[in-house]
């Protein structure tokens, strides 16, 4: 692995990753919706073996990609920066702070007023959750009204409370770090499939639901894929990027697509964690990388994919709004619907990141002793090759 010594780090294909999952999660909801609002067929998912209508795979393991790919990223640039000085915990947070808080409250703030101006049901309880950014704990514990337009609020609330630990951890001397990682990704995998006993045999399903909404397992494998990356670990390397490998990696991502991957219910997302891992670095490394992510497209949808990620949930409620009002058959509300949600989510999250997000962005320089080039950043890039 060959590394230069300027400032900004650039990982090859990862902001194709960013595009792939917020895509999915987009296009899984704008489905949703025209079963909700249009009376779309529901079986046009699939049909479980009881008979009724299949859930949607793509964006609960979509999200499950987003985690990964914050582990992987998030661990290799404190491993960078662990090169150049200590890892420094409060600029650590700063720079999560001024990437994930601006639009977070921002869209925030946007969806109470809208609230309000449709009066619509509000519960303060319920919004505390949203506003102390725990927002997944309303999927937890039952009782917990939701709001319309923050559901998809739980996995930002997942990431910030993986933030909260992991620097701590990530900290450490690396050999030591890495024992950490792989103990606690095993544990927290050992601790989940006990639970997921518990749940079968004594109906206590809470802890269960917790450890598999929180996935926080699921960004630990994209932590100690950054670990052996970073020390060029020849055997995972070799192993991830086999041709074979790539191959049965991106026939996992088909089967997703196309709503029928399940292998064992309690590991399916640790297994899409691991081949999400194995993509990434085939990507890193551009070799045997079947379908290349490091495009135009990509990188441009990338760069705005959180902003596709936060805004498409309010997108897609204003859209179905205007779409019932109009005199036109159902079959073309859907290809509306799919239409101006896409393409109204890629506009406003353009317009966010030129007008607002990039300006919160450029201030991470002052708080970075390694930047990644995958985001506003405009600094010279230390290209990670194989």
């Amino acid at each position: 692995m060959s590394i230069s010594t300027q400032k900004a780090v650039h990982l090859s294909g990862l902001n194709g990753f960013r595009a792939l999952a917020a895509t999915g999660v987009v296009i899984s909801h704008i489905i949703i919706s025209a079963i909700t609002e249009f009376g779309l067929n529901p079986h046009i998912l699939g049909t479980e073996p009881n008979g009724e209508a299949k859930g949607l795979q793509l964006a609960a393991y979509g999200v499950t990609i987003f985690f990964v790919l914050s582990g992987f990223l998030i661990t290799f640039l404190l491993l960078k920066e662990k090169e150049l000085q200590p890892v420094n915990i409060k600029h650590f947070y700063v720079r999560r702070i001024l990437r994930i808080w601006p639009l977070y409250y921002l869209y925030l703030v946007i969806c109470l007023i809208v609230m309000f101006a449709l009066a619509m049901p509000r519960d303060w309880t319920s919004l505390s959750f949203y506003i102390f950014m725990v927002a997944n704990v309303p999927l937890i514990v039952k009782g917990i009204n939701i709001p319309l337009l923050l559901g998809h609020y739980w996995s930002l609330g997942v990431e910030e409370q993986f933030y909260a630990f992991w620097p701590w951890i990530a900290r450490q001397e690396n050999s030591r770090l890495l024992k950490w990682a792989v103990g606690l990704t095993g544990g927290l995998i050992l601790l989940k499939m006990v639970f997921w006993l518990m749940s079968i045999k004594w109906g206590i399903d809470t802890p269960y639901v917790a450890l598999s909404i929180t996935r926080f397992q699921c960004m630990m494998i994209g932590a100690v894929g950054a670990i052996f990356f970073y020390m060029n670990n020849g055997r995972l390397i070799t192993l991830a990027t086999n041709l074979f490998t790539q191959i049965a990696c991106w026939g996992v991502i088909l089967f997703i697509i196309a709503n029928r991957f399940h292998i064992a219910s309690v590991l399916d997302h640790e297994i899409v964690s691991v081949v999400t891992l194995f993509l990434i670095i085939a990507q890193v490394t551009r070799k045997n990388r079947i379908i290349n992510l490091d495009n135009p497209l990509c990188n441009f949808l990338g760069k705005i994919s959180f902003g596709i990620y936060v805004y498409h949930m309010l997108v897609i409620f204003a859209v179905t709004k205007v779409l019932a009002l109009l005199p036109v058959e159902n079959s073309w509300k859907y290809v509306l619907l799919t239409v101006l949600v896409m393409g109204g989510s890629v506009l406003v999250a353009y317009v966010s990141y030129q007008f607002f997000e990039k300006r919160f962005l450029l201030l991470k320089h002052n708080y970075s002793a390694v930047n990644s080039s995958d985001t506003a950043e405009k600094t010279p890039e230390v290209v990670v090759s194989k």
